[in-house]
């Protein structure tokens, strides 16, 4: 199989290379990634200026980009193989419930959407994990058995996987999305010449914590693997809306 492999966290990340090392056993890869962390890039463009791709010794492309950028050029043709699949990450720190809104390791899958097979994005419940292994032997197992899934065209698979050794997994749950609060309030400072900056805060607490959310699995000590769908459209919500346009306009 050929995989393009992305994260948000840079080139240089280190559960980048712990996923190219285990998934290059099996597969043919591509590393595309950031040249530096661009946690929070979503699914932006650069519009504004011509990219840049530089191959370092590692054999990995570095792009100064986002994650939509790398994965944008990953699948152009423009590499060593024309991928069949996107797999994103190792990211450090989980990807669950709202944060997928902002998350460039979801967003690097997502521009996989439109290849052969469903794109994966995985990340390990821990700001400072100690156990990218047990993520890459998941994404290897979930590779192994890709070809035989079933899914709506263009499904992204959202993986959280605790930063546990691999025995020590409590087992896998298919999941939905969490829900957290509404984030803290940015933090104000002043820079060294005494004008105001704003740090953005942490996000909220979760709300929705229930059995069958991502949120409970990871608790659980269990893998979450959460099915993500790209149309946005809220079709239960279409007839009420024509009703309610319809008596207004």
């Amino acid at each position: 199989m050929k995989v393009l492999i992305s994260n948000d966290d840079g080139v240089f990340a280190p559960g980048l290379a712990s996923l190219a090392q285990v998934i290059g056993q099996d597969c043919q890869i591509e590393v595309v990634a950031p040249d530096r962390n661009r946690s929070g890039a979503s699914n932006s463009l650069t519009l504004d200026r011509p990219l840049e791709a530089f191959r370092h010794e590692s054999g990995f492309v570095g792009v100064n980009g986002t994650p939509t950028d790398c994965v944008h050029l990953g699948t152009s043709g423009i590499f060593d193989i024309e991928p069949e699949i996107v797999v994103s990450g190792i990211n450090a720190g989980a990807n669950m419930g709202d944060d997928v809104l902002y998350s460039g390791t979801v967003a690097a899958a997502t521009e996989g959407r439109h290849l052969k097979y469903p794109p994966i994005a995985v990340s390990v419940a821990s700001h400072h994990p100690q156990h990218f292994d047990t993520a890459a032997e998941i994404v290897r197992m979930l590779l192994q058995g890709i070809t035989k899934v079933n899914l709506a065209p263009r499904t992204v698979l959202n993986v959280n996987v605790p930063d546990l050794p691999m025995d020590e997994l409590q087992g896998v749950h298919v999941t939905r999305l969490g829900h957290r609060s509404l984030a803290d309030k940015p933090v104000k400072v002043k820079d060294p010449r005494g004008f105001e900056r704003y740090w953005i805060a942490g996000v909220g607490e979760v709300l929705d914590r229930e059995p069958g959310t991502d949120f409970f699995a990871i608790e659980q000590g269990c893998v979450s693997i959460t099915p993500l769908q790209i149309d946005m459209t809220q079709y239960d919500a279409m007839e009420n809306l024509g009703s309610w346009l319809e008596d207004i306009l």
